[in-house]
């Protein structure tokens, strides 16, 4: 209920001030082959993400995970992104690659968490770069906010995110005595010194070289192709950005969704777009329009192969529910 009240008060924001009928208009004349072309982009963002998965998250005795369970686990994973709130999403795609692969449940918890580590530096890299590339002033500002303070911010967190991360896989015997001392005796502290086994399972990727050079290349190459569909998808549009904007563009959407709050992130989506398409002095009609397409045209086909997936394998829409209310 929440959720649907912060996507209709979004939405009404991102739209304020613009005529529905010049909307439609730009709806209309969009058009469809870059269009098209910036689907798939997006869409291969999710085997992309297999691809990084299977690195980070390994079996009892280090072999990589089968493909199949394991595209079925981010297949369902991001679709139910698409319908709950609150990332709840990410909960399912843990249950669904405990349940379709053997994996540890720790070890699933802590290789996404190593996930989001890479993605936001990733992403705070990228946009880095497109404020050096861009004509943009250097306190240009999102709600208030200076874009460059925002990414100086993100970095800082990611760093010491990976800092953090690094520590646990380096000391786990004295991470797990801090717990110890902090917490008090008990389930809790159990499940908390249970944890960072798995972390410290799941974080073995950054033990390897190999494997956490891969890690950053598919890292780097994930939000290269993102940031890339959305620059074909100016080209639906006629809008006149170029690709070190879709960079600026994709960082500030990451930064305004980063907290997921509606379904689907409806609302959240489209206000972070037009905000960000507004530092370019794109008119509100058009970019509203691009970023009710763009979400809508690339929420389908996750959609779609998630239930292709959760029709093929034990995991039940139950689950689902279940994630709803954890």
């Amino acid at each position: 209920m929440l959720g649907g009240i912060l996507a209709i008060g979004l939405m009404v924001w991102a739209l304020r001030g613009v005529h529905l009928d010049e909307v439609a208009g730009h709806l209309r004349n969009a058009r469809l082959a870059p269009l098209a072309a910036a689907v798939a982009l997006a869409t291969l963002t999710f085997p992309l993400r297999l691809v990084r998965w299977r690195l980070l998250l390994r079996g009892a005795d280090g072999a990589p995970l089968p493909w199949t369970p394991l595209w079925h686990a981010v297949a369902i994973g991001f679709m139910a992104n698409n319908i709950l709130p609150f990332r709840a999403g990410e909960l399912v795609r843990l249950i669904a690659a405990s349940r379709l692969t053997g994996a540890r449940f720790p070890a699933a918890l802590s290789s996404v968490a190593v996930e989001r580590i890479f993605d936001g530096l990733s992403v705070v890299a990228l946009l880095s770069v497109a404020l050096l590339a861009s004509d943009l002033p250097p306190d240009v500002a999102v709600g208030g906010m200076s874009v460059r303070q925002a990414a100086q911010g993100a970095g800082v967190l990611c760093a010491v995110a990976l800092v953090a991360a690094v520590l646990v896989v380096a000391f786990p015997i004295a991470a797990e005595r801090a717990v110890r001392r902090v917490l008090p005796a008990g389930r809790f502290a159990e499940r908390i010194v249970a944890l960072i086994e798995g972390v410290r399972h799941g974080l073995a990727v950054l033990r390897s070289p190999a494997l956490l050079a891969g890690t950053i290349f598919w890292s780097l190459v994930l939000w290269l192709t993102n940031a890339l569909a959305f620059y074909v998808g100016f080209k639906a549009f006629g809008i006149p950005v170029g690709f070190s904007g879709a960079l600026l563009v994709q960082g500030v959407v990451v930064f305004g969704i980063a907290v997921q709050l509606t379904p689907g992130f409806v609302g959240q989506f489209e206000a972070a777009v037009v905000a960000a398409l507004a530092l370019f002095l794109v008119p509100k009609d058009l970019a509203s329009s691009y970023a009710i397409a763009f979400h809508v045209t690339t929420f389908l086909p996750i959609i779609l192969l998630g239930a292709w997936s959760l029709a093929r394998t034990p995991v039940a829409l139950s689950d689902l529910r279940t994630a709803r209310q954890s």
